[in-house]
């Protein structure tokens, strides 16, 4: 599709430190703007990185009304760029507009305007097999009036960014705990889309985990407070002897992209993956009683991330301190292989330019 096409003057690559990327506080060159007024979405543009101005009434700012996106392309050895999965993606943030009624965005102004920013910022990609482009997608409310109603217009805009690991542990197991006070999300809410507002209800008991020396929460369900439901950036993995089980998903989950992939890869090497429910007390019998081999979590971010130990009411399990286990590892390892070209892509997640 036509897209105009507005270049920075000059690149601000060469003042980043590629060697020593963190997470999410470097920006590439250009981002993709498109608006939506008149019932309908404009032609995008693609326009030098910077600041935007809105109207302080601006309904997203009072009544929350918006979605967004985390994606990442990779560096094959060869230059070319590995957007992992964008279509599916897209699905996902189509289902999270609808959830909080934002008009859906046209699926060739999603993928063909990734292609387009990711294809003109490439040198941004790091080299690094470890390191990543991230991608965030995100579209929002912008109607300029305070009453609580959805919005006729709207703003689409996907940023990048070069990102190193998400968490300081690198991929050394993270330590968990769970916050039975509290709740991510209950099934009928928004717990299954991707909204702002999901991720600052959970930055208050995120804050007195890490005042407390873990990682991250590990949620439990809203009813009954006892079955697992996932961390707070990320999906959870259970290894136990004969079965691989990780919650199912059911209004109040994320369906994690990389989630699905991690259980796709896992059955292609002949594991059994149960999606079932399954309580923190299972969980930590199957600790006590040696069958519980490994635990590790799984989002976009993270790639996949492996659990040390779990904090729950005064009771702690570990199950390594020190390293992935030999399951998450060989899948970790797939999966970063198939990001970077160096693995088959035998499901086609791969969209290189």
């Amino acid at each position: 599709m036509d897209i105009k096409i507005t270049q920075r003057d000059q690149s601000k690559r060469s003042s980043v430190d590629f060697d020593n990327l963190a997470f999410g506080n470097q920006f590439s060159d250009h981002m993709l703007v498109c608006k939506f007024t008149g019932g309908e979405w404009e032609s995008p543009a693609i326009i030098p990185y910077g600041k935007i101005q809105y109207d302080p009434a601006m309904s997203v700012l009072h009544y929350g009304q918006g979605v967004f996106e985390g994606m990442k392309a990779f560096s094959y050895k060869d230059g070319k760029v590995n957007i992992f999965r964008p279509e599916s993606h897209y699905e996902r943030f189509v289902e999270s507009c609808e959830r909080v009624q934002i008009p859906a965005i046209p699926k060739e102004v999603f993928l063909d305007g990734l292609d387009k920013l990711v294809d003109l910022d490439r040198d941004w990609v790091p080299a690094d097999k470890f390191k990543s482009l991230y991608i965030r997608p995100f579209a929002f409310a912008t109607d300029e009036f305070l009453g609580l109603k959805s919005s006729d217009t709207f703003s689409f805009i996907i940023i990048t960014g070069p990102v190193g690991n998400y968490y300081k542990e690198g991929i050394k197991p993270v330590k968990l705990t769970t916050m039975p006070d509290y709740v991510r999300a209950v099934k009928g809410g928004v717990g299954a889309a991707k909204v702002p507002g999901n991720y600052a209800a959970s930055l208050y008991p995120t804050t007195k985990a890490k005042e407390q020396g873990y990682t991250q929460v590990l949620w439990l369900d809203a009813v009954e407070r006892k079955y697992v439901e996932e961390v707070g950036t990320s999906n959870i993995f259970f290894v136990f002897e004969n079965e691989i089980v990780t919650p199912p998903l059911g209004g109040s989950i994320l369906p994690g992209i990389t989630r699905r992939s991690m259980i796709q890869l896992a059955r292609d090497k002949g594991h059994t993956v149960n999606e079932r429910k399954i309580t923190i007390n299972e969980v930590f019998e199957a600790s006590k009683d040696g069958s519980l081999k490994e635990i590790f979590a799984t989002g976009t971010a993270a790639v996949l991330s492996p659990v040390g130990s779990i904090h729950h009411q005064g009771e702690e399990i570990v199950v390594d301190r020190d390293k992935m286990g030999p399951i998450s590892e060989d899948l970790y390892t797939t999966l970063t292989g198939i990001h970077h070209g160096e693995n088959d892509d035998e499901h086609d997640w791969c969209h290189v330019i």
